[in-house]
């Protein structure tokens, strides 16, 4: 995302080369051996890692307020371990003052527009989280999700099945969800938008499902979905709805043409299983489905 934010990057080495000319302009360089060099590599140290958050910030986040306030706040902090650093290795006359301002100055600033980010920050958090609480419940960990689909994967609906099968007397199903004759799809539509297409799957099926109902990306165009506190019945119902919702999604290529698509449904219900033997049940089911002929 660092080309969203090109403005911001010219501004911050903008700003610190100025600090840099400002201090050769005032002052002259010290000798080797007036340089304390312990001071210089603490110093020079935390403005490294400031211009390091400061970059993994730009590089990812997009624009906006909070964007805005962590940059700032990190900036304020860079530039004033930076004078400090000059001032390790440049001696200023005794009637310079600025650039007492300099690092008095833009560190407070910096820690307070830092803080109000943070805040911001936070509270955008919360949001998000709300809305990832299906993708993935209990569990936060970047590896378990699935890049193209921003999915969990399936070692983690396998340890989202084991708890959910520890608890005795609750029902659960087990859904698989695969895309028909996605092969043929691929080389139809053509890799990008074959990966379009289940990204958009994705995020249809999640506003089609309940709250504490999680989807996975199982392998490849498969999903699955963990159904907790749900028997047979009520399962069939809603991969039904999920087969409705589907059908009724026109996707739109890259040149503007609509692709219709149709998904297969497999379920299992728990009956005292371990995780693979009820994954492993649930695909038979999905499976059999398939062979069944369309309905007229």
């Amino acid at each position: 995302m660092l080309h969203l934010h090109r403005w911001k990057i010219l501004a911050v080495a903008t700003l610190a080369n100025l600090v840099l000319l400002a201090n050769l302009a005032a002052g002259d360089p010290k000798g080797l051996e007036e340089i304390a060099w312990l001071d210089i590599a603490g110093e020079g140290g935390a403005a490294l890692l400031a211009f390091l958050w400061l970059g993994l910030i730009l590089n990812s986040r997009p624009s906006g307020r909070v964007t805005n306030y962590l940059v700032a706040g990190l900036t304020g902090i860079f530039i004033a371990y930076w004078q400090d650093v000059l001032d390790e290795v440049i001696r200023l006359p005794e009637a310079v003052v600025w650039d007492h301002w300099v690092e008095s100055g833009a560190m407070p600033l910096g820690m307070v527009l830092l803080t109000l980010g943070i805040y911001h920050w936070q509270r955008e958090q919360l949001a998000i989280n709300e809305q990832l609480r299906r993708r993935e419940r209990i569990f936060r960990e970047h590896r378990s999700f699935d890049r193209l689909t921003n999915l969990t994967s399936a070692p983690y609906l396998r340890r989202q099945l084991a708890m959910e099968l520890g608890e005795a007397g609750r029902a659960v199903t087990l859904m698989m969800l695969d895309v028909n004759r996605f092969d043929h799809v691929r080389r139809q539509l053509g890799p990008r938008d074959a990966d379009r297409l289940l990204q958009e799957l994705a995020e249809l099926l999640l506003l089609n499902l309940r709250q504490d109902d999680l989807l996975c990306r199982y392998a490849g165009d498969r999903f699955a979905v963990v159904l907790p506190g749900t028997g047979e019945r009520e399962a069939t119902l809603l991969g039904g709805e999920l087969i409705a919702a589907v059908d009724h999604f026109a996707f739109k290529t890259r040149q503007g043409e609509t692709h219709l698509q149709r998904l297969d449904v497999g379920l299992a219900t728990a009956r005292g299983d371990e995780p693979d033997a009820l994954i492993e049940r649930a695909n038979q089911d999905l499976e059999a489905r398939r062979q069944q002929p369309a309905p007229a």
